[in-house]
């Protein structure tokens, strides 16, 4: 475009805007300036414009090139033609210029029509039309404005509020909040953010609010006023509230596998939070590990397993935990059992009232309370409906809604999970224990020894029930053994491996074997059965569950006669020993390995225990958990026996279970208590026989006097038949020194001792034969018979049964 300088403008400086559409126009009309403007507004490029006359740009009608004579400086508005055609409405202004011959030209300036600027909305409109509530109160806290969702939420009209008080507009739980922001706002200048719940109004809904409060200051920064805006979140609000409660539910219901402690877990996380009260009742083949059936009649009894209630004393429940409830054929909890499908009511619906009718005694609670609105949902897993769970209002003054329903039943179904899962807990773990009491023994077994009590107590723990057995096994000579021994592991590998070397123990000691050689019998046993299960083994093994086959024994003989204790160990604690007079203190038997280590032989300790002295035989369960280690539990078992004297020894077991047990304990625990006995003097005869058969009759008197004199004359004819056998058997095949003892116990017992090794088997005579007849004559005689092996030889001995009388 040509350079041009308006007639009387400032050279270069433009009249418009300079995104304006500009062309020269000569004296002739023609144009000799075309600027980028132009022809973006009109469509000619430069080229064709240039050149050509004016009056084709003007749009037919409008005027020709003489009708640019009427354009001035002020403007004019014209319709121009596009190069497309169309009409295009403007505004031109014609400045008058020269060119640089100095020829007269005119610079047309072209932009649109100017627009109509619309009215401005003052802030006073603004604010009073503002639907969020928010209101403008006074350094001496007296509203100044109200906009209209103030005056909306309220209730109140702009001109009520103005200079009166928060506590004059809002309830009293809202105001008092309220204010107090307003006051420390004023005095700090910092804004203030809290939520507030409740009624805005009595007769509106309760919600929940975002306040905000915020100083209103001048340009000089002086606090002139306070605002007050709220924002509704009821529904924010109560989405979080719900998920809290939903991941409290799935973080505290279900942390014991007790089905009690589950159901009260969920009634403890629900009330005040969702319901005023809950209730939580579960088919009362539950709490035995049952798989739950349905009823055959209208009438479901149900077990309460847990409760709760915003008021002290639970004044709603009309039973406790533990008891049974049965409810009516018509009540809304039959109905949810038989459907499995949840429900929601008020204090008038049809149900509730036939409820109501049905049972007397709930209607007085619900009148009284006035319950107002309730829901009923099912506890279910696994398709099966486990229980039910009623949840009430009466404080609250809200009725439950649709999402609590959906709340409530996603609630009931986590903890149905985990109410069955103690359940399936339950059944495993009586199955578990029913094997482990039928593995040990019911009583201890009678015997004259010594006096025993024991406590058994199985652990607490998901892992299940380990290995801990005792046993209590009359020998012959009027002995006793004391056996204690503990399965590595826990479930029912352990309780199986448990039974099993316990039967082996029993089996081991009635063939009179030494205690150093019974264990090491014992040992190859565990070996053996290692080997096996490693041989069968068909499945990948268990992290968590040991695969090597381990265990412990202690077995411990006492001999009433010579007030003699022998005691060997494969790896177990020691015994403890409390004399009469003395402390209490753990005898040094030489620790053997676990059976199933194998590779080291076991040793023997003997010691002499005087009448009345006690021994205690534990598992490591006792002494050493959580609460304390080995060292102090060991510590604290001294301390517990040292204190025992000549109390019962139930008291005693009671004492060591409750000072050294924690309420749960992680193991289980096999404690053997034995005081011991001695048979006296005059209750023992002994004779030193010689090799020579004459003096079997000899033999025979004296036993017949001794029984004389003892008053045992109904068991002289047998005792006197077994006697003379087994003195002649030791006489004819035993070898020096024989001897002859008797016993008088709960029974008569014989025994009869040589030099030789050689044991006598028993086995039926032919008809013809004249010897072979002792043995099964003494077989049919005594109530048992039966041979040991000592260092000097071996002893055959008999028991006769005595009358009650005679005991």
């Amino acid at each position: 475009m040509r350079d041009a300088t308006p007639i009387g403008g400032a050279p270069g400086v433009p009249p418009d805007p300079p995104d304006s559409a500009t062309a020269v126009v000569d004296a002739r009309g023609v144009v000799t300036g075309w600027s980028v403007g132009a022809e973006r507004l009109l469509g000619y490029p430069r080229h064709e414009a240039l050149g050509s006359p004016a009056g084709h740009l003007i749009a037919s009608g409008e005027g020709s090139g003489d009708g640019l004579a009427a354009l001035s400086e002020s403007g004019t508005t014209a319709v121009l033609r596009h190069r497309d055609g169309r009409p295009v409405e403007v505004r031109v202004r014609a400045y008058p210029s020269v060119d640089h011959e100095g020829r007269a030209q005119r610079l047309l300036v072209v932009t649109p029509p100017e627009q109509p600027s619309p009215a401005l909305v003052t802030a006073d409109e603004a604010f009073a039309q503002c639907r969020l509530p928010l209101m403008v109160y006074d350094p001496a806290l007296r509203a100044v404005r109200a906009s209209a969702g103030a005056v909306r939420e309220l209730g109140l009209r702009e001109e009520r509020m103005c200079g009166r008080r928060v506590t004059d507009i809002l309830p009293a739980h809202l105001c008092h909040r309220v204010e107090d922001g307003m006051a420390r706002v004023l005095v700090t200048g910092e804004p203030e953010q809290f939520h507030v719940r409740g009624s805005a109004r009595p007769d509106a809904p309760e919600r929940v609010w975002s306040v905000t409060v915020a100083p209103i200051v001048t340009p000089a920064g002086q606090i002139r006023h306070a605002e007050v805006s709220a924002l509704d979140v009821t529904e924010q609000y109560l989405a979080r509230e719900r998920l809290a409660l939903l991941n409290d539910i799935s973080a505290r219901v279900g942390s014991t596998l007790d089905v009690m402690r589950t159901a009260q877990e969920m009634a403890d996380v629900t009330v005040e939070r969702l319901a005023d009260f809950v209730t939580i009742d579960l088919l009362d083949s539950l709490f035995r590990g049952v798989e739950p059936k349905p009823s055959a009649t209208g009438m479901v009894p149900l077990r309460r397993a847990g409760q709760r209630s915003v008021l002290p004393g639970a004044p709603e429940a009309l039973i406790q935990p533990g008891d049974v409830d049965d409810y009516p054929e018509s009540a809304p909890p039959v109905r949810c059992m038989a459907t499995g499908r949840s429900s929601l009511h008020g204090a008038q619906d049809e149900s509730i009232r036939d409820w109501q009718r049905a049972d007397p005694d709930r209607a007085g609670v619900v009148s009284r309370l006035g319950i107002h609105s309730i829901m009923v949902v099912p506890l279910r897993a696994r398709g099966i409906t486990l229980g039910v769970a009623v949840l009430v209002r009466h404080r609250r003054e809200d009725p439950f809604t649709h999402d609590d329903l959906l709340l409530a039943e996603e609630i009931a179904a986590r903890t149905a999970v985990a109410v069955d899962n103690a359940r399936r807990y339950t059944l495993e773990r009586g199955t578990a224990l029913a094997l482990q009491r039928s593995l040990l023994p019911s009583r201890p077994a009678a015997q004259q020894a010594v006096e025993v009590a024991h406590r058994y107590r199985p652990a607490r723990t998901r892992a299940g029930l380990g290995g801990d057995w005792f046993d209590v096994i009359p020998l012959s000579g009027a002995r006793v053994a004391l056996v204690v021994g503990d399965v590595v592991g826990h479930g029912l590998r352990a309780s199986a491996t448990m039974g099993r070397l316990r039967t082996a123990v029993r089996t081991l000691a009635d063939v009179e074997l030494p205690a150093d050689e019974l264990l090491t019998h014992l040992d190859d046993l565990v070996t053996l059965l290692a080997a096996e299960e490693d041989g069968t083994a068909d499945h990948e093994p268990d992290p968590e569950v040991p695969t090597s086959l381990i265990a412990t024994c202690l077995y411990v003989v006492y001999d009433p006669v010579s007030r003699r204790c022998t005691a060997a160990s494969a790896g177990h604690p020691p015994p403890a020993v409390v004399r009469p007079e003395g402390a209490a203190e753990f005898v040094d038997v030489p620790p053997g390995p676990p059976l199933g280590v194998g590779g080291l032989p076991f040793e023997t300790a003997e010691w002499e225990l005087p009448p009345d002295s006690l021994l205690a035989l534990y598992t490591d369960g006792l002494v050493q958990d959580t609460a304390h280690d080995l060292g102090s539990g060991l510590e604290q078992l001294l301390q517990c026996l040292g204190h025992a004297g000549s109390r019962p020894l139930e008291t005693v077991c009671d004492e060591l279970i409750r000072t050294l047990l924690p309420a749960s304990p992680q193991d289980d625990v096999a404690l053997l208590l034995a005081r011991t006995r001695m048979l006296d003097a005059d209750r023992v005869a002994t004779w030193d026989l010689p090799s020579d058969p004459a003096l079997v009759a000899d033999a025979r008197a004296r036993v017949l006097a001794r029984l004389e004199a003892w008053g045992l004359r109904e068991a002289a004819f047998v005792a006197e038949l077994v006697v003379s056998e087994l003195v002649t058997n030791a006489i004819r095949y035993g070898q020096p020194p024989i001897r002859l003892r008797l016993i008088r116990g709960t029974t008569l017992i014989c025994e009869v001792s040589d030099g030789s090794g050689t044991a006598p088997h028993l086995r039926r005579a032919r008809t013809y034969d004249e010897g072979g007849r002792g043995l099964l004559l003494i077989a049919q005689l005594a109530r048992r018979w039966g041979t040991r092996h000592h260092a000097g030889g071996k002893t055959i001995w008999a028991e006769i049964e005595l009358t009650e009388r005679d005991r």
